[in-house]
């Protein structure tokens, strides 16, 4: 009985014990589990607070960043002002107040009657513009003689000031703006045939190009249009020629743009047109002034015996012909053309007449002359083709009976492009006999407009 007892006060001993370890162990428990949520929440503290320093770190290291942009920018502040005259010159691509152009033309050929290859010319033509207020504009012809030599001439040269939309001074050597051929149809690529009339030429009716001041422009009222070209010139020179009898006749008139008046008597004149309806445009020219003869040439036959007898052509005593005492003499010059352009057809023509007067004075005292000319041309470019048939009838009435000429001239060109023209040329030629003037004569020409 009493082992009974033992044992259970051992087991209530054992229980007891056991009850309290258990009570003490859930205070630790929860002791270690407060600890454990107050560590979590010391943890997310700390991790808030790093996060909070790396977020001030990186903050820092912006700034520093950013301060070395500051510094930086007090270097780039130094070259502001460089930056912003960059800015201003690329500017001035997209709004220049320059404009630099070059254009022109150049024409390579074959002749049947020098048989032939030559490159006729090479004509750039430079144009310097400042706003719309001024522009220089220049064209040089380069062509090769029949030695080889390289030749080059100034065709023209001005300074074109804008004074408005309707008036432009021009000052220089300007193209002759009497009649229509010389300011706008004699570049090759332009001309539909591979020479110029007859007459718009050296020496021929139509002066080419003058030295002096121009007004030019043009206006519109109602539904029609007109332009107009006034200038004053040193105006051109003479040639005269010896005959057998020591006699002398006018030989040339010399229009070709002097930059000196050799007798002090301008040339007044100019050109009217009127654009009545769409594609039609009628011009009126006309030109005043004096020339005087400043060249003398002798015919080949009174050269060859004066060069015989006397050794240099000059008057009999050998010596040249002194012409400061020649007097100037009437010069006039009249002219109408029209031209009519409708799609691919296109017909115009012109008639220029120049006349110089008499001289009862002087070692050339003559009578006056005559240089007439007119030519009336068509063209009809094929629809969907680049083919194109032109024909030309022209009559030259000249002082000097061998360079009158009545020419037909028929041709046809193909179209490469709108600048570059292929011309086949025929010219059935009535002249003085066994003169040039009188010989037929086929052309071949590449012409390039760019």
């Amino acid at each position: 009985m009493k082992t009974i007892q033992t044992k259970r006060k051992v087991l209530l001993f054992t229980f007891s014990l056991m009850f309290t370890f258990c009570a003490s162990a859930d205070e630790k428990y929860d002791q270690l589990v407060n600890e454990v949520e107050a560590l979590k929440k010391q943890l997310e503290q700390v991790q808030s607070v790093l996060e909070q320093y790396k977020q001030e770190s990186i903050t820092k290291a912006e700034v520093q960043e950013l301060n070395q942009k500051i510094d930086d920018s007090v270097i780039t502040k130094e070259r502001v002002d460089d930056l912003e005259g960059e800015v201003a010159k690329s500017g001035e691509w997209n709004s220049p107040n320059t404009l630099i152009h070059m254009a022109g033309y150049a024409n390579v050929g074959y002749s049947s009657d020098s048989e032939s290859y030559s490159v006729g010319s090479f004509s750039p033509i430079f144009h310097y513009q400042y706003r719309d207020k001024v522009m220089l504009e220049s064209e040089l012809e380069i062509t090769i003689d029949e030695d080889g030599s390289t030749d080059i001439a100034l065709e023209y040269l001005t300074i074109d000031y804008f004074l408005n939309d309707y008036v432009t001074v021009v000052a220089g050597k300007f193209l002759s703006p009497i009649g229509q051929f010389r300011q706008n149809i004699h570049p090759s690529w332009i001309n539909k045939l591979a020479s110029a009339p007859p007459g718009y030429g050296h020496d021929g009716a139509a002066p080419l190009s003058d030295v002096g001041f121009q007004l030019r422009g043009g206006f519109d009222f109602d539904e029609t249009s007109a332009n107009y070209a006034f200038y004053v010139s040193n105006g051109p020179r003479l040639i005269a020629a010896q005959e057998h009898d020591d006699e002398f006749e006018l030989e040339g008139v010399e229009a070709e743009g002097f930059s000196s008046d050799n007798d002090g008597k301008k040339t007044f004149g100019g050109r009217l047109g009127f654009l009545p309806f769409k594609g039609f445009e009628l011009g009126l020219s006309f030109a005043t002034g004096k020339a005087t003869v400043t060249d003398v040439e002798l015919e080949d036959d009174v050269h060859a015996l004066k060069s015989l007898a006397f050794g240099t052509p000059g008057d009999e005593e050998g010596e040249e012909i002194d012409l400061h005492d020649e007097i100037a003499r009437d010069y006039d010059v009249f002219g109408v053309d029209f031209a009519y352009q409708n799609n691919g057809f296109e017909v115009r023509g012109e008639y220029l007449k120049s006349k110089v007067g008499s001289a009862d004075e002087g070692i050339t005292a003559s009578e006056g002359a005559t240089w007439e000319s007119w030519y009336t041309q068509s063209s009809y470019l094929i629809p969907n083709t680049r083919w194109e048939p032109v024909i030309r009838y022209s009559d030259f009435t000249s002082a000097t009976e061998s360079r009158s000429q009545q020419q037909w001239a028929l041709g046809i060109n193909y179209l490469f492009t709108n600048s570059f023209i292929g011309k086949a040329t025929y010219e059935f030629n009535d002249g003085a006999f066994d003169t040039n003037a009188d010989e037929d004569r086929w052309l071949l020409q590449l012409a390039y407009g760019f």
